[in-house]
């Protein structure tokens, strides 16, 4: 019970850092021994206009950074092709590559005309290829959507790069006043902007499955309440402000409902609150403390974490039913979990002798793997395609966002320039 209790206490246990805005640096640890060969060979540009972003090297840090792909240094390239007719397969089959991608972009009024193309080396063909319309603001994001598509083509599943992390940061400034800040930005770290700024603590971020909206913890009024926010105008409302804790707030799937933790009755306990009637319904309670709920994708069951057992460990109750079962046995601590979209995983903040680490459990047949060795690991959210994980942890005082794939080959992390960030939540696919 006791380390369940610090769970609670840890709310308030932000890390300390310089720099609220800065862009996260992304930092690939290890890649999956299978990457596959693949050249992005810098996009032409019609007419010599300068672009506001390199599309080939976003593009290419994508698939880098997925550690699915080996890109090609551009220095090695023995040719540069922008258009079909300029390939010769010969040259990149010299350098074993699997594929190959080029691209022009041209300037069409007040914005931009993206075109590329992927091929197969070996067969000499043509396996995708579009062209995307877009402008100067949203130039980095066609580059993703790009990246994601080649993902899919080749791997056979939807890629996340054209998408967003939430995040706190925590500053302190020459005056020695700590300044928090909640943070969006593109996947990759990049184009960071504050949702909101505060001298009192945030924390505990959750995308609405349209990614419009965050529901958050924040104590400006020196006590915890749980507040939404639409990202896009900053209109917010209070969800939950009652006396005692108000915490971890989860969407539903379908975004009409959030789950909370309240005490206002004594103990943590877990409620589900209804959008649009404002009601209010319990629907775990006892003396234990329950906390962090996280939905399973057809929202008729919500999986948190208690330690009525004595121990804190997962559990998982069917709303129609109410009826609970523990569903964590492997270590003995489990805490905040985490489901993927496609309902196959639990992520969890495992404990044991090295510490706390995050562990995935395919729920199907109960086996567990242990993805992390930090030691000082909390805070799963997987990717919207479910290979991922984002995760924070820490390296002495200082405190970073990583991120590994659901099978532990792939991993990466993002340190904030000159600063430090913590419980990230990546965003559903954006409509």
């Amino acid at each position: 019970m006791k380390k369940l209790r610090r769970i609670l206490f840890l709310m308030l246990c932000i890390v300390a850092g310089t720099n609220a805005h800065a862009v996260l640096r992304i930092e690939i640890t290890q890649g999956a021994g299978s990457a596959r060969p693949i050249a992005v060979v810098p996009f032409g540009v019609e007419g010599g206009a300068t672009l506001p972003e390199d599309v080939a090297a976003v593009i290419s840090a994508d698939l880098q950074r997925s550690g699915r792909f080996a890109p090609l240094a551009v220095r090695d390239m023995l040719s540069r092709p922008q258009d079909s007719s300029q390939i010769n397969f010969k040259d990149w089959r010299v350098l074993s590559m699997d594929n190959l991608v080029i691209g022009r972009v041209r300037p069409v009024g007040d914005g931009y005309e993206v075109r590329f193309q992927l091929f197969d080396v070996l067969r000499q063909a043509p396996l995708n290829g579009m062209t995307l319309r877009t402008n100067a603001a949203n130039l980095r994001r066609t580059a993703h959507q790009i990246a994601d598509i080649i993902y899919e083509t080749l791997l056979g599943e939807p890629g996340a790069f054209a998408t967003r992390i939430a995040y706190v940061t925590e500053t302190s400034g020459g005056d020695g006043v700590r300044r928090y800040s909640l943070e969006v930005a593109d996947s990759d770290g990049y184009n960071p902007r504050p949702v909101l700024n505060s001298k009192q603590p945030l924390m505990s971020p959750a995308w609405s499955p349209d990614g419009n909206r965050l529901a958050y913890v924040s104590f400006e009024a020196n006590a915890p309440a749980i507040y939404v926010q639409n990202i896009n105008t900053g209109a917010r409302e209070r969800i939950a402000n009652f006396p005692g804790l108000n915490s971890a707030p989860a969407w539903s799937p379908d975004g009409s409902r959030l789950a909370i933790v309240l005490s206002k009755d004594g103990s943590p306990d877990i409620y589900v609150y209804d959008m649009a009637s404002r009601n209010l319904q319990q629907v775990v309670r006892g003396l234990a403390i329950d906390t962090e709920p996280a939905w399973f994708p057809d929202g008729r069951v919500i999986y948190f974490t208690s330690d009525r057992g004595g121990k804190p460990q997962i559990y998982k109750v069917t709303l129609a039913t109410g009826q609970t079962e523990r569903v964590t046995f492997t270590g003995g601590y489990n805490a905040r979990a985490a489901v993927s979209p496609n309902g196959k995983y639990l992520a969890t903040v495992n404990g044991g002798d090295r510490g706390f680490n995050i562990a995935v459990m395919e729920l199907a047949t109960g086996a567990v793997r242990v993805l992390t060795q930090g030691g000082r690991d909390e805070s799963p959210s997987f990717a919207p395609n479910g290979s991922m994980l984002i995760y924070a942890t820490k390296e002495g005082a200082r405190g970073f966002l990583s991120v590994v794939s659901v099978d532990g080959r792939v991993r990466s992390r993002l340190v904030l320039e000159g600063g430090q960030a913590r419980e990230a939540v990546w965003s559903p696919y954006l409509k």
